[in-house]
């Protein structure tokens, strides 16, 4: 018995090592650059358009171009999640905190499941967090640990992202949460307690946080087909280059090189923090995360001149996000503007019924959101169809709230929209991670739909 036992589990995981390196070859011979996907969605969204609204070819063109640039405040601030992600990372203090850290894993397989936890965590925490710690941590995880393949460290630091509509700050529940919101004459103000902290919701997370880290850990290449990186080209040494560069002592390098300058704008930041933090409680958003990661950074780097010299080389990351998001503006634009969003929403509402439609709410809501990747701008298409069907059929009104949240961070997995800060602090490409992210998607996918049927 114990020796079928044996054999049956071997089976499965060689079979599951089969179908990812399958996944992972099918990936890297046609899925193209993200530039070029972004590119050929566009069209797919446009000729959507002209088969499925009343809308002509000029019209959608004209929705395209009006939202192309809708985008933009959104688009500083990831490229700055990015950037003072990154400085903050290159960091000495830092450095030796992450390095503390991957020291805890002694293999490959303990660097999979202790990556995607913290990743899953910070995720939970603040979505902006998540991205860039699950991925600093991998890399430090890579320098450590040997044998590793890179590719499926990365992704696992990835796949922790899925959770961040669940969590606090999960732009739905907080929407719906807070007073004057655009639905409230529709579904009243509705506490987080009814959503991020519901029992249906925890429970989902809960899973997650068992059934992933086991995902990717069976996931692990065999050893001759693993991908890993040599330790030493993770490193970078802009700081160490600042400190031995040459150059005349003036007034103007004085003050470039003072410590002093450092200190006192890095405590006038933290002294912001601490007031924000006492006022407002553990509240994180972008700008937040981005405030304290921007100050962290000066402090910890010692003087202007090293941290400049740690933006300036961070900044070479964000090329993808500054080119990338004002087409999925323009896409949004199309599937807002020309009603398209709402087709789509209207065709899961009609095969549903009450025991179904939470299921089917994040079916549409996971299918929506590779066109429309804004959990905000997703709220706006799918909240007038889906809390009028919810109403109509006698379903949770917060169930459904979160049926959209959980599906607009489910496709996150295969759109590499979201995934440009992890692979530019990575040094990789989307192709080389989203063979594992199919695998994660799929898993996820089931939890998240057995959730929504049977909680």
């Amino acid at each position: 018995m114990k020796a079928n036992s044996l054999i049956n589990t071997y089976g499965r995981d060689a079979l599951l090592k089969t179908m990812t390196l399958w996944s992972n070859r099918l990936m890297q011979r046609y899925l193209p650059d993200p530039f070029i996907f972004v590119i050929l969605l566009t069209f797919v969204v446009f000729i959507a358009g002209l088969i499925f609204t009343p809308s002509s070819p000029l019209q959608l063109v004209q929705f395209w171009g009006d939202g192309f640039w809708s985008l933009l405040s959104f688009t500083m601030q990831m490229v700055l999640v990015l950037v003072t992600g990154h400085v903050l990372a290159n960091s000495p203090l830092f450095k030796k905190g992450l390095s503390l850290m991957a020291s805890a894993a002694k293999t490959p397989g303990q660097a999979i499941l202790y990556v995607t936890v913290i990743s899953m965590i910070a995720s939970w925490i603040n979505w902006g967090f998540g991205l860039v710690i699950g991925a600093l941590y991998a890399k430090e995880l890579a320098k450590k640990v040997e044998k590793v393949d890179y590719r499926l460290l990365i992704a696992s630091a990835y796949s922790g992202f899925i959770i961040w509509h669940a969590g606090i700050s999960g732009s739905i529940p907080l929407t719906i949460a807070t007073k004057g919101h655009f639905t409230e004459n529709l579904i009243g103000v509705i506490p987080t307690s009814e959503t991020i902290f519901a029992p249906f919701n925890l429970i989902i997370v809960l899973a997650l946080f068992i059934v992933l880290p086991l995902v990717n850990r069976f996931m692990m290449p065999a050893k001759e087909d693993a991908v890993i990186v040599d330790p030493s080209l993770l490193e970078e040494h802009t700081a160490e280059a600042a400190a031995i560069e040459k150059e005349a002592v003036t007034p103007a390098t004085r003050l470039e090189n003072s410590r002093v300058l450092s200190i006192l704008i890095g405590i006038m930041g933290i002294i912001f923090l601490i007031g924000y933090f006492a006022s407002k409680g553990f509240l994180l958003n972008l700008d937040i995360v981005n405030f304290l990661f921007l100050f962290l950074g000066i402090l910890f780097h010692g003087t202007p001149k090293n941290f400049l010299i740690a933006v300036a080389e961070a900044v070479k990351g964000a090329a993808g996000i500054i080119i990338q998001f004002p087409f999925y503006a323009g896409i949004m634009g199309i599937m807002v503007t020309s009603g398209l969003g709402k087709v789509i929403s209207e065709a899961f509402v009609a095969i549903s019924n009450p025991h179904t439609f939470p299921m089917f709410a994040f079916w549409s809501a996971g299918i929506l959101n590779i066109f429309v990747p804004s959990g905000g701008g997703q709220w706006a298409v799918q909240a007038p169809v889906m809390l009028d069907a919810a109403k109509t059929l006698g379903v949770s009104i917060p169930k459904t709230a979160m049926a959209v949240a959980w599906g607009d961070a489910w496709t996150n997995l295969i759109q590499p929209f979201w995934a440009l800060p992890a692979l530019a602090i990575a040094g990789l490409k989307a192709k080389d991670i989203m063979g594992f992210c199919v695998f994660v998607l799929f898993a996820s996918g089931i939890v998240v739909s057995l959730g929504m049927l049977l909680l």
